[in-house]
């Protein structure tokens, strides 16, 4: 095959994988039912490396449980055996995916085979670790190819040493920094400072001074060393070394690291703390004899490199150095140290907050929106209402977007009374409430279980003038048919036609589920047919959860029935499997029997896929007993060509 027609059908295949995918009722996981596609485009016959690789890479790049399916699947085949080609394309889905577990299974296996490895491979796989917050397995796989150092990067070499120094982990941190500087693998601020900044509290003036002096006897152009400064002596007072601290000063000036005000400002706070008020002088005056400004831009970038590093901590301790000594921060990075801190720390993240409020500019709206989502999900209710106040105060909710935001986080905190005197705020200043405004309050009254409260809004947001949207009507009509009120969620779903807003999926299941709850088959058929007629893809969607709900309330015969009117393509698979399945738990065996009998009759292959999927359910589910009694009632019966079955069941 050559390398045209190999990328055709590469494209041929992948494409056929997602969409047989698409179909299954486990979408993005490998089933009997994909290799039985495999086999129809006659894939074992023109197996080869190279089509796994372009197969995964680039088509199944971005979909790695598939990916990894086919690459197993291959594995399997008569006479096939891996090549770097195709370990590279399944490395570089996971790497992409994040799947660590199953990366370092095949990572290792790789090695045990002899797989030679690009080393961007390595670079990848070393970065996607860091981000993933295993730098002890980044750094298993960067000791084992030191001589790739230079290959893999000053970029990634320093965020591992970062890494590797944040978490504390100083023995493998020395020997990555070793081995950069013996490979002549530049170190930058992020790895050298971090690297530092963690060492010298614990080890002293003394020996970062030598690291310090190794560095700058072979390349120190990547390195500021102002910030460096204040790292160290931030590093010696938090370890309790404040005397060392004093004593650093002359020895970073002379060896380019000039102390700016904020190293200065960090030892003189620690010796105030100490209340040792003559040093603390002492200290004071250097600060305005040898002291420089600090360069807003120098921390500005060194804090944005942490944070993309996600080095949080880091970022959130030099942010609070830099705040408490009251030194200028532009609104850029203060909004970026809000967001992020806020995920760990939301109370810090409030404090940089009042900061610049303190500074009379104001957070932007996705950092709002960042710091409530994370003062939510870590209960920090009250703060939030207190933020929320503080904010209001300064008139910071102008419009209704902004609005809109409060609103839908207090919604989120269940402070629905709060979220309605937002809307009328909203009103008496101006800013009118839209339909978001309005579907943000009626979700969070449906989900607090206040629908008598959800449909007195629902009245007032009409007399607003404000119509109801798709999103609107399938939040009542949801509420209205869990609650049993079935009557109103039909009315409302003949109102939402009436006006012309189209019902999609949700609406349908909505209404059909009340219905079947109802025990009123005939209008559940009824509405069900004007779904099909509306769009048959739609219905398509639908039928699998209308099917339940029949089973749920006992219409068996009535679901097979549906089932039957239906096509017999590949495509509704789902919706049989569910109806068998619930008849197996139900141990309505006969009935799943005659059922799977008319199948067979009217489409092999549907039948076929069928049998795959049931098969792969007696192995995966959780309860497989009621699902292999069908199996067996099956087996005596020979259903199926050939029983296809006992075949399959004596290979697994």
């Amino acid at each position: 095959m050559t390398k045209g027609s190999a990328g055709k059908f590469a494209s041929v295949i992948s494409r056929a994988l997602i969409h047989a995918s698409k179909q299954s009722s486990r979408s993005q996981t490998w089933t009997p039912a994909l290799e039985q596609t495999l086999y129809h485009l006659g894939c074992r016959e023109s197996l080869s490396p190279t089509l796994v690789a372009r197969v995964i890479d680039p088509f199944l790049v971005h979909h790695h449980s598939l990916a990894l399916g086919f690459f197993n699947w291959a594995s399997q085949q008569p006479g096939f055996s891996h090549d770097s080609s195709t370990y590279h394309s399944i490395l570089k889905s996971l790497c992409i995916s994040r799947q660590f577990n199953t990366l370092d299974k095949l990572f290792k296996q790789a090695k045990a085979q002899k797989i030679r490895l690009h080393p961007s491979l390595y670079r990848s796989f070393i970065a996607s670790q860091i981000i993933g917050k295993k730098s002890n397995l980044a750094f298993s796989i960067f000791s084992e190819v030191p001589s790739l150092a230079s290959e893999i990067g000053s970029q990634t070499c320093n965020s591992l040493l970062a890494a590797l120094s944040s978490e504390g982990n100083y023995k493998c941190a020395f020997q990555v920094f070793d081995e950069m500087n013996h490979r002549g693998v530049r170190l930058n601020t992020l790895g050298f400072g971090v690297f530092l900044w963690r060492f010298c509290g614990f080890n002293g003036l003394e020996k970062t001074l030598g690291l310090l002096d190794k560095v700058r006897k072979i390349d120190f152009s990547g390195i500021n060393g102002s910030v460096l400064a204040v790292l160290v002596v931030h590093g010696l007072c938090s370890g309790s070394r404040i005397v060392e601290a004093v004593s650093a000063f002359d020895e970073l000036r002379i060896r380019e690291c000039k102390p700016d005000f904020i190293a200065y400002s960090v030892v003189a706070e620690a010796l105030g703390d100490l209340r040792n008020v003559v040093d603390k002088d002492l200290v004071l005056k250097k600060k305005r004899k040898l002291g420089v400004a600090p360069r807003n831009i120098d921390y500005k970038e060194f804090i944005f490199d942490l944070i993309s590093e996600r080095l949080i901590s880091e970022a959130k301790d030099l942010g609070k150095v830099i705040a408490s000594g009251n030194f200028p921060m532009d609104d850029d990075m203060l909004n970026a140290l809000i967001g992020s801190v806020s995920a760990i720390d939301p109370g810090l993240a409030i404090f940089f907050l009042y900061f610049m409020l303190g500074r009379e500019t104001a957070p932007n709206l996705v950092t709002v929106t960042s710091l409530s989502a994370n003062l939510c999900k870590h209960g920090k209710i009250d703060e939030m209402l207190e933020v929320f106040q503080e904010l209001s105060s300064r008139n910071y909710f102008t419009d209704t977007n902004s609005y809109n935001i409060m609103v839908s986080f207090l919604c989120k905190a269940g402070k629905v009374r709060e979220a309605y005197e937002v809307l009328r705020d909203m009103r008496r200043k101006g800013a009118i409430p839209d339909i978001q405004s309005y579907n943000l309050l009626l979700e969070a009254c449906c989900r607090e279980d206040l629908l008598r409260p959800a449909k007195r809004l629902w009245d007032e947001m009409f007399t607003n003038g404000c119509l109801g949207n798709l999103e609107s009507y399938n939040i009542l009509i949801q509420k209205c048919s869990e609650e049993g009120e079935i009557e109103d969620a039909c009315r409302l779903f003949h109102d939402m036609i009436e006006k012309g807003v189209v019902p999609d999926a949700i609406t349908y299941t909505s209404v059909l589920k009340g219905l079947c709850q109802a025990k009123d088959l005939k209008v559940s058929l009824e509405v069900f047919n004007k779904c099909a007629m509306q769009d048959p893809t739609l219905a398509h969607s639908v039928l699998g959860a209308f099917i339940l709900s029949l089973c749920k309330e006992g219409y068996l015969v009535p679901a097979m029935e549906l089932l039957r009117d239906q096509s017999t393509d590949i495509a509704f698979l789902d919706s049989h499997l569910i109806f068998l399945k619930f008849l197996a738990d139900a141990e309505e065996i006969s009935l799943a029997v005659e059922h799977l009998k008319w199948v067979q009759g009217k489409s092999p292959l549907m039948h076929q896929a069928l049998s795959n999927e049931i098969l792969a359910s007696i192995s995966s589910s959780s309860k497989p007993d009621p699902i292999f009694k069908l199996f067996q009632v099956m087996q005596e019966n020979r259903l199926g060509s050939n029983n296809v079955f006992g075949k399959e069941m004596a290979y697994r």
